[in-house]
């Protein structure tokens, strides 16, 4: 019987065929306390940076006489500063605040249009065999680029600022994309509904946009959260260096950085926004991984 026979037999439409089942993937989801704990911290950093304008006690940018105050739970804090002020008297809450802001900016762009473009990539190529072996020793010839390298290069072109980091953490993000979503539609390109509707005589077009991008878009989007929280801690690294906004923006990385020359008498001013980086990675990883588990169906009993 041929597969077209079969699967009118079946009383199945051409264009249903492995359509996505609709598992109660949130059921699962609501059962692991640690995803469910991490995606709460992240939608409260979220919403901190959101109504930043609204939150932030003090003008981030506003110096003052008040210098290195510790923070209110130390010997000698003020409850006038939660968190304390920074080397020029800055409210180091304020300047957390929109700091965060810009850093889940910086990620969320560079990992969106870098997962965009790598994803693509990846697909046609498995989809398109006789291009495979061209985009993909151009995915390798783009591995050879480390994300700190391009980064120096960008801003001695570029100049510093947030938006040559966004453009090296994008370009970097693009070959692990690139490779991840390949090797998810080579396995789907093998599945028999793909032969079946080539049977029927779908296009290219859908067949890629149907039944490939939709049956590899759930795993797509796992790896592309897992990115995530590995692009926000590269750039805070990049941002520590000296690549990222320019002063007095306020960014996680930066803020990390202009307090390590006060590590000694006033910690609170680098710990601070490097315990955040932390948490956002963490948070990140630990709801990457959970998604993974709820979503994809080789975990799945």
């Amino acid at each position: 019987m041929t597969a077209t026979a079969s699967t009118e037999a079946a009383g199945v439409a051409p264009e249903d065929i492995a359509a996505p089942r609709r598992a109660s993937w949130w059921r699962r989801l609501l059962r692991d306390r640690a995803a469910l704990l991490s995606m709460a911290v992240l939608a409260v950093i979220v919403l901190g940076a959101v109504f930043a304008p609204l939150l932030a006690p003090y003008d981030p940018y506003a110096n003052s006489r008040q210098v290195m105050v510790p923070p209110a739970w130390a010997a000698r804090g003020s409850m006038a500063h939660l968190l304390g002020t920074d080397g020029q008297g800055r409210d180091i809450l304020s300047r957390l605040l929109y700091g965060t802001q810009l850093t889940l900016l910086i990620g969320v762009v560079s990992v969106g249009l870098g997962g965009f473009v790598g994803s693509l990539l990846g697909l046609v190529s498995a989809f398109y065999s006789r291009i495979d072996p061209w985009v993909m020793r151009f995915v390798d010839m783009m591995l050879s680029f480390p994300a700190i390298l391009l980064g120096l290069a960008l801003v001695a072109v570029l100049g510093q600022g947030a938006f040559p980091v966004i453009l090296a953490l994008a370009i970097s993000s693009v070959p692990d994309c690139a490779r991840i979503s390949r090797g998810i539609a080579v396995g789907i390109m093998k599945q028999e509904y793909i032969e079946a509707g080539r049977a029927v005589g779908l296009s290219d077009r859908a067949l890629f946009g149907r039944y490939l991008v939709r049956n590899a878009i759930s795993s797509i989007m796992i790896f592309i959260s897992l990115r995530f929280g590995q692009v926000i801690l590269i750039g805070a690294a990049l941002s520590f260096l000296g690549l990222g906004a320019r002063p007095p923006l306020a960014e996680l990385g930066m803020m990390a950085a202009q307090g390590r020359d006060f590590l000694l008498f006033a910690p609170h001013i680098a710990v601070i926004p490097s315990v955040l980086i932390f948490i956002i990675v963490l948070a990140a990883n630990v709801t990457g991984d959970a998604l993974r588990d709820v979503l994809d169906p080789r975990l799945q009993a």
